[in-house]
């Protein structure tokens, strides 16, 4: 198999369905979805799997900053076209950068829409969100809205950030072609098949970098609780 059927995809609405609906951590949630997933599209799966092997090979996200590390500054436009600057943000408080794939990206919505639901609970460490992510303005609105959430989705347009933090990659020949049914070329204003490997960097307001979780498996996330202690712990050190 190697293209989605509209019964195939039908399928995994569901199962996105229940997965998100289910009790559990965000990675239960992810883990849940991935088993499904692999059910019923197993070329996507097994694809997947040797793309993370190639990007493990390859030290995929390692030199991404750490913590330490000053976190590079960015100047970029939210789903309503304001110019979003991670100083402005830092002025207000430790920020937790965040990069997603897709709105077309079923772990993305899921990792999103727990972010979300956790708002008040970040807001409390007195920390705030910002995710980023290839797609254009039309897109990012459309997860913001999907997810219902109140932070800020910002367009890194070609992966510019991305790939001045060694998160971008490349999916190469066999991810595009089981892709194909994603018209990505609309979603990304172009056909490159770039995408950055999800990652959370929580950045003090002196701009460091206070904690980091980079995996080039994109089905695995920063748990929602680990990400609260290291906003509360980003936020003790003010």
């Amino acid at each position: 198999m190697t293209d989605l059927s509209p019964e195939d995809a039908e399928r995994l609405r569901l199962a996105f369905q229940r997965c998100r609906d289910m009790e559990g951590t965000l990675n239960e949630q992810l883990r849940a979805y991935a088993d499904a997933s692999r059910e019923v599209f197993p070329a996507y799966g097994e694809a997947v799997d040797r793309l993370v092997t190639r990007l493990n090979g390859n030290g995929g996200g390692e030199t991404a900053p750490r913590p330490g590390d000053a976190m590079p500054p960015f100047v970029l436009p939210d789903e309503a076209g304001r110019l979003v600057a991670l100083s402005a943000l830092l002025e207000q408080g430790p920020v937790a950068v965040m990069f997603f794939r897709g709105h077309w990206c079923p772990y993305c919505r899921l990792n999103m829409r727990a972010v979300a639901q956790a708002g008040a609970r970040i807001r409390e460490t007195g920390a705030q969100i910002v995710a980023i992510m290839p797609e254009t303005q039309q897109f990012t609105e459309h997860l913001k809205d999907d997810a219902d959430a109140r932070f800020p989705i910002l367009t890194d347009l070609d992966n510019g950030y991305a790939l001045s933090l060694n998160l971008a990659i490349w999916l190469g020949n066999e991810i595009q072609q089981l892709l194909s049914y994603q018209d990505m070329a609309k979603f990304h204003g172009n056909d490159g098949w770039m995408l950055p490997i999800p990652a959370v960097f929580v950045v003090g307001r002196d701009g460091i970098v206070k904690a980091r979780f980079v995996d080039p498996d994109f089905r695995k996330r920063m748990e929602i609780d680990d990400l609260l202690a290291a906003l509360e712990g980003a936020s003790g050190d003010q």
